[in-house]
């Protein structure tokens, strides 16, 4: 099992002391039962990388760079890489490990740029990642001084991806707890900035979530929410039947105005859009790292304004807000 002793200790230093006693018994159990049948491939590969003591990083860049290929061995350059393909796909990113490019399938930087000058500083904060992947915008956190950054997500691949780059930094102020969002507890969380970037559309229950996000904020905390919307001025919801963009489980995509219309209902205060963007293939695409189907496979041939089921095509929103 990981040690998390950084974590909770973190969590009990921080008025979630309730949170970081259940995550003990959480964990063990989690880490006792793993069945997913390529969990002892992608566990053999972190644990195949070998170890360099000495190395340069850089959170700053448009890819998260940890090491220099000067810093390893031509063999070990090559065995890095080898062991980094054994966890394709990558979704998130881009990284750079020992000069090896990992060009993934979205490039989350640009995503990254367009609201890190728009949000409250995270300089000393204690921030939670809903949904974090494999933690490339944990990362990027960290290199905006955060305090520590807490991801979840539930997707085993996307821990063992973060565990990869995290084995090179193994005392950054960073973890991921590889766990739905419905773990979280009731009991009210203490966190300086929450990000949930494209969750929402999943839950069942939108207004759920955002009481469940407004839930983990601290008194004065600031929500950051990334999301799919439809192009209206009036209060208006999508709820597709079937697929949207050939994914399943998309159950309410909303306006801005009734994103906002949603914030404020729950309490929220100054909320606002901060960026609207449609998603090119050129943001959003197949790579080396990410070989199978992407947004060019989603979006009909004929018209890419729309999607292959005829809903329109995939355009994002960033809202904040703050909980007063």
């Amino acid at each position: 099992m990981m040690d998390f002793k950084k974590l909770l200790a973190t969590l009990n230093n921080n008025n979630m002391t309730y949170w970081s006693s259940l995550l003990g018994a959480q964990l063990f159990e989690y880490f006792s039962n793993i069945n997913h049948g390529d969990y002892p491939r992608w566990k053999a590969a972190v644990d195949n990388l070998p170890v360099i003591p000495e190395i340069t990083f850089n959170f700053n860049s448009d890819s998260v760079v940890i090491g220099k290929e000067s810093e390893c061995s031509t063999e070990q350059h090559q065995f890095i890489k080898e062991q980094l393909e054994e966890l394709i796909p990558w979704r998130k990113g881009p990284f750079n490990l020992f000069g090896i490019d990992i060009d993934t399938e979205w490039r989350s930087n640009w995503k990254w740029d367009r609201l890190k000058d728009q949000i409250k500083p995270l300089e000393n904060r204690i921030v939670l990642d809903i949904g974090c992947g494999n933690g490339y915008y944990g990362w990027r956190m960290l290199g905006e001084r955060a305090k520590y950054v807490v991801g979840i997500d539930p997707t085993l691949l996307f821990f063992m991806q973060f565990l990869a780059v995290k084995k090179y930094l193994p005392d950054a102020n960073i973890d991921i707890l590889p766990f739905g969002v419905q773990t979280l507890p009731e009991t009210p969380l203490d966190f300086d900035t929450v990000f949930s970037m494209g969750m929402i559309y999943h839950r069942r229950e939108p207004m759920q979530h955002l009481k469940q996000l407004m839930n983990c904020l601290k008194s004065g905390g600031e929500l950051v929410l990334e999301t799919l919307v439809i192009d209206s001025d009036k209060a208006k919801v999508l709820i597709p039947k079937g697929r949207y963009a050939k994914m399943n489980n998309v159950w309410a995509i909303p306006s801005c105005p009734l994103l906002i219309e949603w914030a404020e209902e729950l309490g929220l205060k100054n909320a606002r859009i901060i960026d609207v963007t449609r998603t090119t293939v050129e943001e959003q695409r197949k790579t080396d790292w990410m070989r199978f189907e992407s947004l060019s496979d989603f979006l009909d041939k004929q018209d890419n304004n729309k999607t292959i089921e005829g809903h329109p095509a995939p355009t994002r929103a960033i809202l904040v807000a703050e909980k007063p």
